[in-house]
């Protein structure tokens, strides 16, 4: 029997065939930590699987195919459910990890006082042009609880974390908290890392660690509108599930943060749009 990696990454594919080759060959670069890669294709149609398939040679790489349906989270968590190492990363099939990422924040987490650390990350054009960056971790920039930082990211009323790319957590205390968390889908992040917060203390990784590359799948007024929403019903559920953890104060400094955050991502997209074309 194969031992277990330290460290398993898993991508989430779904009709990434343009970008998730690229995304393979960033994981598969890393040294000095020991890792295993699982890409999961969610019954892509423009051939994510074959480029997926090109990389089997290489036996730290598994490739398997989730049925249509179920949303985001079922394929985040069948590829995290496949997972055997004691750390986990998520990263999205059209982000990157930039060299020294994984071993760094394995490091992190090598100590078992921490559940999850996080880095900056470059935000990018579809061509891989930088928009912003070394871009994250605002009020986070030290060592604190885990409940301390998710307070700090429902008081800004935004992710404070970033996109899965940039954290890394230990897989059982996500196991132990029900993994991806369904709920907020447009919060699936942040709300999954809240959750084990709850279990641990949070470190933070100060170098640029991953890229996130933007889309125009993001720009739209509804979906600025539906994920302000959302992230407000979100503050109320974690308030009310973990008690002791907000205070009134931080749910209204939140939910205006959530409403102006809104406006100002649609007027940022709108600038980034045009630099886009």
């Amino acid at each position: 029997m194969t031992a277990a990696p330290l460290v398993s990454v898993v991508i989430p594919a779904y009709n990434n065939g343009r970008t998730l080759g690229e995304t393979m060959q960033s994981v598969l670069a890393q040294r000095d930590v020991d890792f295993g890669l699982i890409v999961a294709d969610h019954s892509s149609t423009d051939g994510t699987l074959d480029v997926a398939r090109r990389f089997l040679d290489d036996p730290r790489v598994t490739v398997l195919q989730t049925d249509a349906g179920g949303g985001a989270s079922r394929n985040w968590n069948r590829v995290t459910d496949a997972a055997t190492g004691s750390l986990v990363k998520l990263v999205c099939g059209d982000d990157v990890l930039l060299p020294g990422t994984l071993a760094r924040q394995a490091a992190i987490l090598s100590d078992t006082t921490v559940a999850l650390t996080a880095c900056r990350r470059n935000v990018v054009d579809a061509n891989g042009d930088i928009l912003m960056g070394a871009w994250g971790l605002r009020g986070l920039a030290k060592p604190m609880s885990g409940r301390e930082a998710v307070r700090r990211s429902i008081r800004a009323g935004s992710n404070l974390f970033g996109e899965p790319a940039s954290v890394m957590m230990r897989r059982r205390v996500l196991i132990e908290t029900g993994g991806w968390f369904p709920d907020f889908p447009y919060l699936i992040d942040q709300a999954t890392y809240s959750r084990v917060l709850m279990r641990g203390d949070f470190v933070p990784d100060l170098e640029t660690g991953a890229t996130f590359r933007m889309s125009n799948s993001q720009w739209s007024v509804a979906l600025t509108r539906e994920q302000s929403t959302q992230a407000r019903r979100f503050h109320h559920w974690i308030a009310a599930a973990y008690p002791g953890l907000l205070g009134r104060s931080d749910l209204l400094i939140g939910d205006t943060r959530a409403r102006l955050m809104a406006h100002g991502r649609r007027l940022s997209y709108k600038v980034l749009e045009r630099r886009m074309r």
